[in-house]
């Protein structure tokens, strides 16, 4: 006789379930008390709905289990009753159901949790993820000294990204896709000509968004997420810098020393913001199509016949820094008997170039890009791109949704899920390495 087994009576519970068990070590990382009990949009009186603590956990659940859907993100909570009750959402009660309440009933609809992805407070989200670098900051008290900034791109989910699908026009700036009115169109990437054969070059363009990152690697801990900043993709990667730089600065209390990036954050006002500190920053020259200046050992231009220019007068560029001129030295500050080639000298105006006098644009000019201080910085800029590698995989770049608010709020929670694991890790190794007490 085979024996049947009874029915099960009771769902796991919470303390031995270990979904529950990984979830609750996860968020106990977090500080909650950034997050009112109740949401402050709704008024008192009534039923007591669900607390914004609940959503942000169901949310940063749907990027652990990579979810890429709200629909999917429910259908894992109606599995999961025991975990819904850990997330926080107030049971419904049906006592003739197992567990005492209806989970069909408490989880929100999808359309409810996708309106939520959509309108958290964004104060709520940079509140946590603040507070994640601070706790990071407790347990490495250097973190910030030399930090990466990068900017990746994201697709909006529009069929102009899709290259199987007729669209046109497709890649028209004036027209942004109606799947997703908020995106614009950007350049992703951009080939020069090839010289030796003559083929032309290639622009691969996407509608979009970029999410720019400072980072930081503390030796021997890994890469944490420092600051981020979303926008659409159609703004210059030094854009981003400005509002990254003010979130870490207010973060961790005081600016980095050391800044890492690539040719695209080459611009005077970016190694302004370091060389105040007494720091580098380790950014490779962009010339931009334009020739590399020739200057000598102090600085000076030199015009196209080799001479050193004269200084003429200092005026203020359209952008706002302060600049030297200087002009010809065969007709500056006095003509003299000497001759020159070029086309502008028989006018008797001569060749006219000009310099930053900014001490951004000086350390600009004269940065020793081959000193093992700077190349020892440089090398640090692979930390965004590491982050940006454990964003891709919590599906940051593809993102289901169709507007710039929900974008934000999943890049802000995709860094919020990489630093708490980034703190789990430093904790664990604290630990080791500290002394048993006796």
């Amino acid at each position: 006789m085979i024996p049947v087994s009874p029915p099960p009576t009771q769902p796991p519970a919470p303390a031995v379930d270990p979904v529950v068990q990984r979830y609750r070590a996860f968020f106990a990382l977090l500080d909650w008390a950034q997050v009112p009990p109740r949401s402050t949009a709704r008024p008192w009186p009534g039923r007591a709905p669900h607390p914004p603590a609940a959503y942000l956990k169901a949310l940063l659940v749907k990027l652990c289990e990579h979810k890429a859907y709200i629909t999917e993100l429910r259908v894992f909570l109606l599995e999961h009753p025991a975990l819904v009750l850990e997330l926080g959402f107030r049971p419904v009660p049906a006592p003739g159901l197992v567990g005492g309440f209806d989970v069909a009933r408490t989880v929100p609809s999808a359309r409810w949790l996708r309106r939520q992805q959509q309108q958290l407070a964004p104060a709520l989200l940079t509140a946590l993820l603040r507070r994640t670098v601070q706790a990071l900051q407790a347990e490495i008290p250097e973190l910030g000294t030399t930090v990466a900034v990068d900017v990746k791109h994201i697709y909006a989910w529009v069929q102009e990204n899709n290259p199987k699908a007729y669209v046109t026009p497709r890649y028209d700036p004036a027209q942004p896709p109606r799947g997703d009115p908020d995106c614009r169109l950007g350049v992703k990437r951009r080939t020069n000509q090839d010289a030796a054969t003559g083929a032309p070059g290639h622009v691969e363009s996407v509608w979009g968004y970029g999410t720019g990152l400072i980072s930081a690697t503390p030796p021997g801990y890994g890469d944490v997420v420092l600051a981020e900043w979303t926008q659409p993709f159609h703004e210059h990667d030094s854009t981003y810098f400005h509002p990254l730089w003010a979130q870490v600065t207010a973060t961790l209390g005081h600016p980095p020393r050391n800044l890492a990036a690539d040719a695209a954050f080459d611009a005077w006002h970016i190694y302004q913001v370091c060389a105040e500190q007494g720091g580098i920053a380790a950014i490779p020259l962009n010339f931009r199509g334009h020739p590399p200046p020739d200057r000598d050992p102090q600085g000076v231009p030199r015009c196209s016949q080799g001479y050193p220019m004269v200084p003429t007068g200092r005026t203020r560029h359209d952008d706002g820094y302060r600049i030297q001129r200087f002009g010809c030295p065969l007709l500056r500050p006095q003509p003299t008997d000497g001759r020159c080639p070029h086309p502008r000298f028989a006018t008797g105006r001569g060749c006219n170039k000009q310099t930053n006098l900014e001490l951004g644009g000086q350390v600009r000019a004269t940065l020793d890009r081959q000193a093992p201080a700077y190349r020892a910085i440089y090398r640090q800029r692979t930390s965004a791109e590491r982050i940006n590698s454990q964003a891709t995989a919590l599906g940051i770049e593809r993102p289901k949704v169709r507007n710039a608010d929900s974008v934000r709020r999943l890049n802000t929670l995709t860094y919020i899920v990489i630093n708490v694991r980034a703190l789990q890790r430093v904790r664990t190794i604290n630990a080791a390495s500290s002394p048993l007490l006796c």
